[in-house]
């Protein structure tokens, strides 16, 4: 008797606290719960950020790739075309909308409720991301005007055309997602040209330093390239970047500037890379990547060479750059093309290389309408008396390194090959 009276106490107990802890749980933390009309993208990864600033010239911290940006999805046309120069209006642009979170109210929903609803819906638009489509560009350039087409620019404008449809191709091949997301991390080497309406993304190594005075001559910054010194260039921050607008900025910019960038043969690229910063005298990438270098794949190395870090072999260069534990991070000097622009991701209007420089930058100056004494600077800008390198030098440097470590260097680089159009450098390569 007393052990079911003692039982019955217990159940009746364990009941009461029930009801009291029911009773005293806060609404708040089950409505959210059962509000319909809000979806939350929890999956949301940043990218990685392993690419080390150069030189002092990426010396600003980026901050949250999902911040600051807003939502859109690109589709249509484009805004009026007198937002655009009148030799790039193109007959099939897309037009953006911006798209956020629906709105849900349930009618008779408590006041705390629809608070707490509020404030998560601010922060999921706040946190948003730019949503656009893959590549999404047009394969047709803007119309050439009459007077154009039966001139040198028209095999020119045919060349733009073919490069845009192997770009497009490759990108609709190896990327899978046909649904993409910007944020200010991928526009962070893109440099902004309000009079003229023109966003280039920098590619080191590619006629950049050149590009950049021609950018400043368009904004009125200077009368002449040539009155621009290197420092002045990289140090001065005249340009601004794209990732320092707000998302209304950097969406507006995106959907109604001419987009452009210029690549090279990426092992020519590196080869210049290497004799820039690691044959001449250099207060950074001694001391950061050479002394890293030397310290890891130099066998016997002198104590000299690890104090100052200077006369990295290029064969050292290169087990630095195929080692998946470099001792120090990548560089925007020999990065990838593809991270650094990110093509597949932005819409470029215009691809112009370093072998056909002074052609396709004059022919770009062309299209938005410069002044007609503005062209592409001749002179080298750094080590003028030094030659350049050219495919010949290119050849030699790479004659240091094995087969194994040629293909290596091959596959590294495989995507700027394919996504641009360059041919193997050498026979043996597969």
């Amino acid at each position: 008797m007393r052990l079911t009276c003692l039982f019955s106490f217990i159940l009746l107990f364990g009941a009461a606290g029930l009801v009291v802890f029911i009773h005293l749980q806060d609404p708040e933390e089950i409505v959210h719960q059962q509000t319909p009309g809000i979806k939350y993208n929890m999956g949301l990864q940043q990218p990685k950020k392993d690419c080390v600033s150069s030189n002092n010239q990426d010396r600003r911290l980026r901050k949250s790739t999902a911040d600051g940006v807003a939502t859109v999805k690109l589709s249509g046309s484009l805004p009026s075309s007198e937002n655009m120069p009148s030799k790039l209006q193109s007959i099939d642009r897309r037009q953006s909308s911006t798209v956020f979170m629906k709105d849900y109210q349930e009618k008779g929903e408590e006041t705390n409720s629809m608070k707490l609803h509020k404030r998560r819906r601010r922060f999921v638009i706040k946190k948003s991301p730019i949503l656009i489509s893959m590549n999404s560009s047009t394969l047709n350039l803007p119309t050439l005007k009459s007077d154009d087409r039966n001139s040198k620019w028209k095999s020119l404008y045919q060349i733009q055309s073919k490069r845009k449809q192997i770009m497009k191709e490759t990108c609709s091949k190896y990327k899978s997602n046909n649904r993409r997301i910007i944020t200010p991390y991928h526009v962070s080497r893109i440099f902004v040209e309000d009079k003229y309406r023109v966003l280039y993304c920098e590619v080191p190594k590619a006629g950049c330093s050149n590009w950049k005075r021609v950018l400043m001559v368009l904004n009125g910054l200077a009368s002449s390239t040539k009155d621009i010194q290197h420092n002045t260039v990289h140090y001065g921050n005249y340009l601004k970047r794209l990732d320092g607008f707000d998302r209304k900025g950097i969406y507006h910019r995106l959907n109604t500037y001419t987009k452009m960038l210029f690549i090279r043969e990426p092992f020519e690229k590196l080869v210049s890379a290497f004799r820039d910063k690691f044959e001449h005298p250099n207060n950074y990438y001694h001391p950061v990547f050479g002394k890293a270098i030397i310290s890891r794949y130099r066998v016997n190395a002198t104590k000299e060479a690890l104090r100052t870090g200077s006369g990295v072999k290029f064969k050292e260069f290169i087990q630095y750059l195929l080692d998946v534990h470099r001792p120090v991070g990548m560089d925007i000097h020999w990065d990838h093309v593809n991270r650094l622009c990110s093509p597949c991701l932005i819409d470029y209007d215009f691809v112009g290389k370093f072998e056909s420089m002074e052609e396709d930058a004059n022919f770009f100056l062309h299209l938005i309408g410069a002044p007609q004494n503005l062209t592409f600077p001749k002179f080298k800008d750094r080590h003028s008396n030094e030659e350049r390198t050219t495919t010949k030098i290119t050849q030699q440097y790479f004659a240091q390194l094995s087969p194994s470590q040629r293909q290596q260097s091959y596959d590294f680089y495989y995507m700027d090959y394919l996504m641009f159009n360059y041919s193997k450098p050498f026979e043996d390569l597969y």
